[in-house]
C-alpha cells in the first residue's frame, strides 16, 4: 500500500509537466513549449500507472509497440510518397516523406550497425551525437503533431472583428482548392456570427500568378459568396506567413487609427489545419490577439504538409539542437579525460 507522501513522489513528474502544460494553455496556447509539456505529461502519467497499479504486463506490448511503430511509420510514409508524387509531382515539397522515413531508419539502424561492425570509437563518438540530437528531433516531432490536434480542438465561443484569410496560391487568377477550403471556412465563420465583422485577404502576387492572391480571393467572396465589397480588407504585399500577419496588423492598426476599426480587435486566423498552430504562433509573435481556425486537408497530403510545418517551426526553435551539442560535447570532452 503506497502512502499520500510517496504517491505525491511518484506523481511528482506528472504533476509538474501537467502543471507547466496548464499554466501554458491559460497565459499563452499559442506557444510551442506546451507541445513539449503535453508529451511529457502523457509519457510520466503513463509510466507513473504502470509502476502504481503494477501492471507489468503491459511491458511486453509496449516495448513491441515502441519495436514495431517505427516500421510501420517507415512503411506508411513510403506509401504515402509513392501517392502525393503520383497526384502532386515529384519535388522537394512531395518528398518530405521519403526523406522523414530514411531519417527514421538512419537514426534507428546507426548505433546498432556500428556496435555489430565493432566500429573504432571515432566513429561511435560523433554517432552519439547523432542519436541525442535524433530523439530531440523525433519527440518535438511526435510533441508538435500532438498539441497541434490538442490547439484546434480548444474551445473557441468569441466574436471576431476581423478574420485573416491566409493565401495558398492560384490557379490562372482563380484560388486553388486548398484556398478555396480557407475561403469556404472563412465564410462559414462569418455566417455564423451573424455576418458581422470583416475579412482580411492576405497574399501577395507571385512572378507566375496573373493577380495578387488577394484580389483573387477578394473576386471570390464577392463573386461566388456574395460578401460586400466593404466586408473585404486586401493585403497583397506578404510572401510569407509572418508577412502575412505582420502587413495585415499594420493595416488593422491604421484603420483604429484613423477611427474606422476598434482598438481592441479579435481576430480569426483561417488557414489549412495543419497550418493552423504555426500561423497562431507567429501570430502571437506579432502582438495578434487571434485564434487560428482550420479548413479541411486531403488526407494523402497531409503528412507531407505536416512535415513541411514543423520544419518551419524546428526554424525558429534550433536552441534546443544547441544546447544538446554542447552537452555532448562537454560529456565528450570528460569521457576522452578519463
Amino acid at each position: 500500500m503506497i502512502n499520500i507522501p510517496q504517491l505525491l513522489l511518484l506523481y511528482s513528474p506528472t504533476i509538474i509537466s501537467g502543471l507547466f502544460l496548464l499554466f501554458g494553455l491559460h497565459r499563452e496556447p499559442r506557444q510551442f513549449r506546451n507541445a513539449i509539456w503535453l508529451l511529457l505529461f502523457l509519457v510520466f502519467l503513463s509510466g507513473t500507472l504502470v509502476l502504481q497499479f503494477g501492471l507489468r504486463w503491459l511491458i511486453l506490448p509496449i516495448v513491441a509497440l515502441v519495436i514495431l511503430t517505427p516500421i510501420l511509420v517507415v512503411a506508411f510514409l513510403l506509401t504515402n510518397t509513392v501517392i502525393v508524387t503520383r497526384r502532386e509531382g515529384i519535388s522537394l515539397t512531395t518528398l518530405l516523406p521519403a526523406l522523414l522515413a530514411l531519417a527514421m531508419a538512419f537514426y534507428l539502424l546507426l548505433s546498432p550497425l556500428l556496435l555489430i561492425l565493432d566500429a573504432p570509437r571515432w566513429c561511435l563518438v560523433p554517432a552519439g551525437l547523432v542519436s541525442l540530437e535524433g530523439t530531440w528531433f523525433f519527440f518535438s516531432f511526435v510533441a508538435l503533431l500532438l498539441y497541434s490536434w490538442l490547439y484546434r480542438a480548444l474551445p473557441r465561443k468569441r466574436r471576431y472583428d476581423y478574420i485573416i484569410v491566409h493565401g495558398a496560391g492560384l490557379n490562372g487568377d482563380q484560388p486553388t482548392p486548398l484556398l478555396r477550403g480557407r475561403l469556404d471556412k472563412a465564410l462559414q465563420l462569418w455566417r455564423k456570427q451573424g455576418k458581422q465583422g470583416r475579412f482580411v485577404v492576405s497574399g501577395g502576387q507571385g512572378p507566375d500568378e496573373e493577380v495578387s492572391e488577394a484580389q483573387a480571393m477578394s473576386n471570390y467572396l464577392m463573386n461566388s459568396c456574395g460578401v460586400p465589397a466593404e466586408a473585404i480588407i486586401m493585403e497583397d504585399r506578404s510572401t510569407t506567413t509572418m508577412e502575412n500577419l505582420r502587413y495585415s496588423k499594420g493595416i488593422l492598426d491604421d484603420l483604429y487609427k484613423a477611427g474606422r476599426g476598434p482598438q481592441e480587435y479579435r481576430v480569426a486566423l483561417v488557414t489549412s489545419d495543419y497550418h493552423v498552430f504555426r500561423a497562431s504562433e507567429y501570430a502571437s509573435k506579432v502582438g495578434l490577439k487571434a485564434d487560428g481556425v482550420g479548413s479541411h486537408t486531403k488526407g494523402y497530403y497531409w503528412p507531407t504538409a505536416f512535415i513541411r510545418e514543423f520544419a518551419a517551426v524546428t526554424r525558429s526553435h534550433w536552441w534546443p539542437y544547441l544546447g544538446l551539442a554542447a552537452l555532448w560535447a562537454v560529456w565528450t570532452g570528460i569521457s576522452l579525460l578519463h
